[in-house]
């Protein structure tokens, strides 16, 4: 019998409502994950061992977090028993949990996150479709041979590191930036493949997992600004006076359109790179990416999102490897058509 084994981290898919609040509030990351998992079907010939790693709300996610889900994966992705893991998480930091996964993983085996728009104790929550979806997605990819990070949301498998969080509150709330799914799971249970990669398999392993390494590295300081009307700089000037401004190593600027710049603000940066901060761009816009140019100032970040871009920066100051779907991205376009 493969395992599967479910980590739990809180977030909204824990949540449970408040008694009484008329607004239909709710705290998040009450319940573990064996209470989740309870009624949810497992597939056949599997069974399941779930570890809670934290229960926190996922707006408070930090570096220590994955510190500790990479720790956990490292000895969970190193049992040969085990098949793939599913990661339950809060939705708004989602995106970034499952960007720094992907990058450090080794595409052999699937890891699958997912999570909730509504709380669990609610008439419609969404939480235990989402969990059953992720169940039979890693059963389903790892009989494909198909290694990686994903994000199964709404009946929809999304590649980790282009997925991003585009809704507030409906359930529909995830996409890939105009990149079609992976699959998509339909009333019968069946996955749907989207996209020719499913029967390729494009993801392969790629030089060794860096989760114990991920793990022994310190945070470097990476902050994101914003590219808008009467952007003077005064926020990359008031980074780089602060007290430790020594500590700042990079920068990811939110910018207008496709990766423009006010030109107050990129004077600040060029004195940000003159003192040795790395900057990248990224966009404001929801879809389509930063590709980069021939006269290109700073890196563009492709089609991560800002919140991406400053998770992929900081893994790059630590010489990390680009890794996963945003290297596939680049070297096999085909496999994730934008829309």
């Amino acid at each position: 019998m493969r395992t599967l084994l479910v980590l739990g981290t809180g977030g909204t898919i824990a949540g449970v409502q408040r008694h009484g609040d008329p607004s239909g509030g709710y705290t998040a990351a009450v319940l573990g994950v064996d209470a989740l998992l309870d009624g949810v079907d497992v597939p056949e010939g599997w069974q399941v061992r779930a570890h809670q790693v934290v229960s926190i709300d996922s707006k408070d996610m930090r570096w220590s977090v994955w510190q500790a889900l990479a720790s956990r994966l490292a000895e969970g992705l190193s049992d040969e028993g085990v098949a793939g893991v599913v990661i339950t998480h809060g939705t708004d930091t989602l995106e970034e949990t499952a960007c720094v996964l992907d990058w450090l993983h080794d595409q052999r085996k699937p890891v699958v996150l997912t999570g909730a728009m509504r709380p669990a104790t609610a008439d419609d929550a969404d939480g235990p479709a989402n969990l059953r979806d992720a169940l039979s997605a890693v059963q389903v990819l790892s009989s494909r041979g198909l290694g990686g990070t994903w994000v199964a949301m709404n009946a929809c498998l999304w590649p980790g590191s282009l997925v991003r969080k585009v809704h507030t509150r409906e359930v529909n709330a995830f996409d890939a930036g105009g990149a079609q799914p992976l699959a998509r799971r339909l009333p019968d249970g069946v996955w749907q493949p989207a996209i020719q990669a499913w029967q390729d398999g494009p993801f392969r392993a790629v030089q060794a997992p860096l989760w114990r390494w991920f793990a022994t590295q310190a945070r470097p300081r990476v902050e994101c600004v914003s590219s808008h009307a009467d952007a003077d700089g005064w926020v990359v000037r008031a980074l780089l006076s602060a007290d430790g401004a020594a500590s700042l190593k990079g920068l990811v600027v939110a910018c207008t359109g496709h990766g423009t710049v006010q030109d107050a603000l990129a004077d600040a940066l060029n004195e940000a790179c003159a003192q040795g901060v790395q900057v990248w761009r990224s966009t404001r816009v929801a879809r389509g990416g930063v590709l980069s140019r021939a006269d290109d100032r700073w890196p563009a970040a492709g089609p991560l999102t800002v919140a991406q871009a400053r998770v992929a920066l900081a893994l790059h100051l630590l010489g990390a490897p680009q890794r996963g779907c945003v290297r596939a991205f680049f070297d096999r376009p085909e496999v994730f058509k934008v829309a």
